[in-house]
């Protein structure tokens, strides 16, 4: 048995495991500048302006990035669409 496999094999999966964690971090990042740009275009063309409400949700999307983004889908724009059907 050679004795030089193992460190081989573990620097191997080392790679394969640096591999599958850039990417998961790189799609996770990419659905969420997505994700902020989606919502931040929903909010300057759909929101009303009724106590300055597309001002503030946009504030809170460009200064939160995406979990402003992620709270105004859950929470604002569900309302927004069954109270203004848009």
């Amino acid at each position: 048995m050679h004795h030089w496999f193992g460190p081989a094999l573990a620097a191997g999966m080392f790679g394969w495991f640096w591999l599958m964690f850039c990417l998961v971090v790189g799609t996770i990042s990419l659905a969420g500048s997505v994700l902020w740009i989606w919502m931040l275009v929903e909010v300057l063309t759909r929101e009303t302006d009724d106590g300055n409400n597309r001002l503030i949700w946009a504030l809170v999307i460009v200064f939160t990035h995406s979990v402003g983004a992620l709270i105004y889908l859950l929470v604002r724009r569900q309302e927004r669409i069954r109270k203004l059907g848009r």
